[in-house]
């Protein structure tokens, strides 16, 4: 007995992965002031239940473009509720991408980044 899958998938079949396979921070130096912005952001914004603070989150900001995708060290996005989430889809959070994005630089860093 033989099964046929199907020729495309649809959105609710497409995966976006929660991971890069990419390190967090490069060096220790890196990894601080990634966890320093992090906490102190996460600490401004305590009482906003509208304020979303993450770090080292993959960002998708496009569905069914799953390979277009960022992981920003650190990004807040006001108007979106606080919460667990293991990747950023834009689309599913009103549309709203982060309004602000840290990119600690490292020696490992590319000038794309």
């Amino acid at each position: 007995m033989t099964t046929q899958l199907p020729l495309f998938q649809t959105n609710s079949e497409i995966v976006y992965p929660d991971s890069d396979g990419q390190p967090m921070a490069d060096n220790t130096i890196q990894f601080r002031w990634i966890t320093v912005i992090h906490y102190n952001l996460a600490w401004l914004f305590a009482d906003n239940n509208q304020v979303f603070v993450a770090g080292d989150l993959l960002w998708y900001p496009v569905e069914n473009h799953r390979k277009l995708r960022q992981a920003p060290d650190v990004m807040v996005v006001f108007e979106v509720p606080k919460g667990d989430r293991g990747s950023y889809q834009q689309w599913k959070e009103n549309n709203i991408a982060p309004q602000v994005v840290f990119e600690i630089l490292s020696p490992g860093n590319t000038p794309k980044e």
